[in-house]
């Protein structure tokens, strides 16, 4: 009677509903456990995020969240049936190649966001639009070698696969060859950081603030108020002048006196202009001297540094420079050189005659040749 009850309970044991049951029970039990792994790994990663300076376990966090509940538990269910010995309407092969996909697919969902919140701790103070370009870009790469390795452990010939893209992405490379060139443009731009939003940038007969960077083109407001709109690929091109990383402002200017100021006199200018500069604030005063003797006046050179940036401060601080060199000068009575043109005559030249042969000093005509 007892063997009878146990070969019963053995057949039982062998029914497919029985183990297609004790597969689900042993796939449910993996689930709660992994589950209650992931909760716990979670909550230690959150007390540990909380603390400064442990931004990785707030992106561990991130990461984490993009697991598939539907994958673990379809992989899962797997584990029950192998287990459980429960027949599989797979044949051996099929549950191989489902468990590559299903590994496969979980991994690629971990390295897309790990790849989304790297290049978003990376690129912070970055622009915007090239975060999300190489984020995108990445990202993309990240999902065709996961579709390429399942694809060929399905037994599809990747080899012939790939070679055909690549021909077609040459074709396409060439038809959209400048939307290409403007878009790796603004990656070079976004990386090099050669100007941002908000830059004062010169280049060519172009001066103006940089409005927005993106990627085709890049947007200027000119000193006019009107709005430049400058490919990246040309952009890049230019040699471009940054004004807004300037610190400090090297400045050369001219002062130009008569020649009829005494030596003394003379050799007192470069004190007059290094006392006018010492004066204003934000300044550093560099040289001043008597540099050459030019055409019609005496040429003085002064350098100095403005310590910021800012152009209007400057221009100020040049306007005050100059009146007080102006009235330094009054006071010394020494007098600034006017544009002009000397022209010395001998007394005993007597002028040509014009066409009528009349005199240009005078209105008699001239003589007649004896």
């Amino acid at each position: 009677m007892l063997s009878q009850w146990i070969s019963g309970t053995n057949a039982l044991a062998d029914h497919p509903v029985a183990l297609w049951l004790i597969a689900a029970a042993v796939a449910a039990t993996l689930y709660l456990m992994l589950i209650f792994a992931f909760r716990v790994v979670r909550s230690r990663l959150e007390r540990r995020a909380a603390l400064p300076g442990h931004g990785m376990a707030a992106s561990a966090i991130r990461v984490m969240q993009r697991t598939s509940w539907f994958l673990l538990a379809i992989f899962t269910l797997m584990i029950g049936v192998d287990v459980a010995g429960a027949p599989f309407p797979f044949s051996e092969g099929g549950a191989q190649h489902l468990w590559f996909v299903l590994i496969a697919l979980q991994l690629a969902l971990w390295l897309d966001r790990a790849v989304d919140v790297g290049l978003s701790r990376a690129l912070s103070h970055r622009a915007t639009v090239t975060a999300t370009l190489l984020s995108f870009l990445l990202r993309a790469l990240v999902w065709v070698i996961a579709l390429l390795a399942m694809l060929d452990n399905l037994g599809v010939n990747i080899t012939a696969l790939v070679a055909s893209l690549g021909i077609g992405g040459v074709a396409v490379a060439l038809a959209v060859q400048t939307i290409l060139s403007d878009l790796f443009a603004s990656i070079s731009i976004g990386l090099d950081k050669p100007f941002e939003a908000g830059d004062f940038i010169v280049f060519g007969s172009v001066a103006g603030s940089i409005e927005h960077v993106g990627l085709k083109t890049t947007r200027i407001r000119s000193l006019g108020g009107e709005q430049i709109v400058c490919s990246n690929t040309e952009l890049l091109k230019q040699t471009i002048q940054n004004y807004k990383r300037m610190q400090q402002r090297r400045i050369v200017f001219a002062v130009r006196i008569t020649y009829k100021t005494d030596v003394e006199k003379v050799a007192a200018v470069p004190g007059i202009i290094r006392s006018q500069i010492e004066s204003q604030t934000d300044t550093r005063f560099d040289r001043a001297h008597l540099a050459r003797f030019g055409e019609g006046a005496l040429e003085f050179e002064a350098v100095y540094y403005v310590l910021t940036a800012d152009y209007n401060h400057y221009m100020d601080i040049q306007q005050a420079i100059n009146l007080g060199i102006m009235r330094q000068l009054q006071a010394a009575d020494i007098a600034l050189a006017l544009p002009e043109q000397i022209l010395h005559m001998p007394r005993d030249a007597a002028p040509a005659p014009d066409a009528r042969g009349r005199n240009p000093m005078g209105d008699a005509p001239a003589a007649a040749p004896a």
